[in-house]
């Protein structure tokens, strides 16, 4: 054996015993807490016993050990890299402000090429219930396509593609561009799309915005006022970011996690809009219900336990936030290996793209993280999923997503026979970025549909995506 190989296995195995050592300590620590929340002892079970205990006891088992040790160094370069550089998260549209319902002010982004009746400058922070297509009427059944919008000067028609202007030569009114509303999920902001944001600016009206209390959009004004948050009034922001921007013309939305379930409440609030506007769905790594049978990769008894307990460790945590923040800081290394186990699937990740998908998990408050995490048990929106049956849809999950695993996406697709289902092999909860050339291609796919059922026009570099070589990534048919 050679000096290097020497040095190499000396290296391994002092990390191998100090992952050993963190792997006991971090069991230690949620037994413990396990112990002291039963007993409602907040204070002892300690800041940052709390923090590792409830969110790590699973991780830490399943991670390899070069990635405490070897890896860490990796990390901290691609941070480097991605502070300096700042390429993930630094595309960026027009700025709005959209007021929900309860007065909390979401921020919106418009991006894309297809908005050309859009004002060259963005709308003054206070014009909260402005519209982009203002006075537009409301939508009617159109000729040759689904939807045919009363209003507008965007260019195409309702026979789309290459005939797109015979329809304006008829006198129709044409059909505007596709537009595209991209929810983000659970712990993440607008800036998880970025991918998808740099392939389809051609051509297409894109909306990305802020769920509540997530990113740049406002604390929720009614959490703040007592009322517990709830998924049912995601799904009323995204009615209020609709109605505020693209009021009139076809609509595709696409939702990851806690945003295909925000899809879902707007369906089951308001199934009109999906018969007469919404010309296709995605669903990326989400559930339509049954989430507290979710195991998080800990045993039964570890689970039930997690679940029982989390929502109120979770609360006293929210009640120490500079603290509990400053020990997310100190943490960094551990916590980012548990990031990374929830996150992704693959080992082959970018560096650069795990510290990107860090950041954004970072920069949501350890009071938000409570504010949220209780909905989950109670989304159950299984029925809602009937307005979806008529309209071409995408599901797609990762066969190693530990948030929401591969049977919650097989249990929505189950209830929609015509719905394209995509299991991906080792694939974990962050598709869009762990495979963001898949996931570019299914929603390619999914917008060629689109456009052909509503008549809108569609772009040519959507067009060639759709119509590209496969990616280099195989779909496993036995789980679909």
């Amino acid at each position: 054996m050679s000096s290097e190989e020497s040095g190499l296995s000396a290296v391994t195995g002092a990390a191998a015993g100090a992952a050993v050592e963190a792997v006991q300590q971090v069991k230690a620590v949620a037994g413990s807490v396990a112990s002291d929340v039963a007993a409602g002892r907040w204070r002892r079970a300690g800041l940052v016993g709390l923090s590792l205990g409830v969110v790590a006891a699973g991780a830490a088992a399943g991670v390899a050990v070069e990635r405490l040790t070897i890896g860490r160094d990796m990390r901290r370069r691609a941070g480097a890299e991605v502070e300096a550089a700042a390429p993930f998260g630094s595309l960026r549209g027009r700025p709005r402000t959209v007021a929900a319902p309860d007065g909390t002010e979401l921020y919106v982004e418009l991006d894309g090429s297809g908005w050309q009746d859009a004002p060259q400058t963005p709308p003054a922070a206070g014009a909260a219930g402005s519209s982009v297509d203002a006075g537009s009427s409301a939508p009617r059944k159109g000729w040759l396509g689904r939807f045919r919008p009363g209003g507008g000067t965007a260019s195409g028609g309702p026979l789309g593609g290459v005939l797109s202007g015979v329809g304006s030569m008829l006198g129709m009114v044409p059909t505007p561009p596709l537009t595209v509303v991209f929810c983000h999920g659970y712990c993440l902001n607008q800036d998880c799309w970025h991918f998808q944001r740099a392939a389809f600016r051609e051509g297409l009206r894109l909306v990305f915005w802020d769920q509540r209390s997530h990113g740049r959009s406002e604390r929720s004004r009614s959490h703040l006022a007592g009322e517990p948050a709830s998924i049912d009034q995601l799904g009323g922001d995204l009615k209020a970011v609709i109605d505020a921007v693209a009021p009139t013309g076809p609509l595709v939305l696409v939702g990851h996690s806690m945003g295909g379930m925000t899809v879902m409440a707007l369906a089951d609030q308001h199934p009109e809009l999906f018969r007469e506007r919404v010309a296709a769905v995605a669903l990326l790594g989400t559930t339509a219900g049954s989430w507290s049978g979710v195991t998080l990769g800990l045993p039964a008894y570890g689970a039930r336990m997690l679940h029982r307990v989390a929502p109120g460790v979770l609360k006293a945590l929210g009640r120490q936030r500079d603290l509990v923040e400053r020990s997310r800081r100190l943490g960094s290394d551990l916590t980012s290996v548990v990031y990374r186990k929830f996150s992704f699937g693959r080992e082959d990740v970018d560096p650069a793209v795990e510290r990107f998908a860090q950041r954004l998990l970072e920069a949501t408050p350890i009071d938000v993280v409570a504010e949220f995490f209780p909905a989950f048990d109670l989304h159950e929106k299984t029925a809602a999923l009937a307005a979806f049956r008529d309209i071409p849809t995408l599901v797609m999950g990762g066969d190693k997503d530990l948030l929401t695993p591969p049977r919650h996406s097989q249990a929505i697709a189950a209830e929609l026979p015509d719905a394209e289902l995509i299991i991906v092999p080792d694939a974990g909860h962050l598709l869009m970025l762990e495979l963001p050339d898949l996931v570019n291609t299914q929603l390619a796919l999914l917008l060629e549909q689109a456009a052909r059922g509503s008549g809108a026009p569609l772009p040519q570099p959507v067009r060639d995506l759709a119509l590209g070589t496969a990616p280099a990534v195989a779909v496993d048919e036995s789980l679909t």
